[in-house]
């Protein structure tokens, strides 16, 4: 905020500060990313000046009452600076938190000619091509269903244990099972939260294991296997 007020009116947080703001990079080190409407403002201690003549009025908005770009600007201005990888990181974050709008990036697109972050940012939207996340309730059957086909041991599932709601419990073999949608489908504290869960309940004696959609889709005989090791349970020779 003090970046953005020092810059005069009109002023947005933007480019690698507005991704961090809008969670979907990390806090950047060095100078703070401000984009003002004008030619010549020079950049000063602290702060990276972005000039430019206009802003359109969707390509700004409030966080925390923070005057920032939206989403889509903000990946528009990342991608001119940005590596490639760390751009892709961004498109993910925002995918998987449902951010992403087709019809706001066409609109971007048009009225963006000449921005040299369009061309990166078509090209790594472009391989948003796989299949949509699944949703955690759809990975919960997928596993369960996967459990007792296999003839394993049904958990208990969505219970407190330690006062924590866990997905999937197996008591007899203090195992505890979470499905996660996505590695990448939290914010970072969200993400930070859940791993100190995870200690939380090591500490207090309890197996914890994360389970993805790519293992149940991609390696059940193995995730299987790994689950059979854990609960102990005798295999068929």
């Amino acid at each position: 905020m003090a970046a953005v007020l020092a810059c005069g009116q009109g002023a947005v947080l933007s480019h690698r500060a507005a991704a961090a703001l809008w969670d979907l990079r990390p806090i950047p080190s060095g100078p703070i990313d401000v984009t003002v409407i004008a030619r010549s403002r020079r950049s000063r201690k602290g702060i990276r000046v972005h000039n430019v003549g206009t802003l359109h009025d969707d390509d700004r908005t409030e966080i925390d009452r923070i005057p920032v770009t939206s989403l889509h600007r903000t990946l528009l201005d990342y991608a001119e600076h940005a590596r490639f990888q760390q751009l892709r990181h961004a498109i993910d974050a925002a995918a998987r938190r449902e951010l992403l709008d087709g019809r706001k990036l066409d609109a971007l697109y048009a009225r963006s000619h000449g921005h040299h972050g369009l061309r990166p940012l078509r090209s790594a939207v472009a391989e948003l091509n796989g299949p949509a996340p699944w949703t955690q309730s759809e990975l919960e059957r997928a596993f369960l269903a996967l459990i007792r086909d296999a003839g394993l041991p049904e958990p208990s599932t969505n219970v407190i244990v330690e006062g924590e709601l866990v997905d999937c419990f197996w008591p007899q073999a203090n195992l505890v099972v979470e499905i996660d949608s996505h590695e990448f489908h939290k914010s970072r504290a969200e993400f930070e939260a859940d791993r100190k869960r995870d200690v939380k309940l090591v500490v207090a004696g309890y197996r914890v294991i994360r389970v993805t959609q790519p293992r149940i889709e991609h390696e059940p005989e193995e995730l299987l296997s790994d689950l059979t090791a854990l609960l102990g349970v005798a295999t068929n020779p």
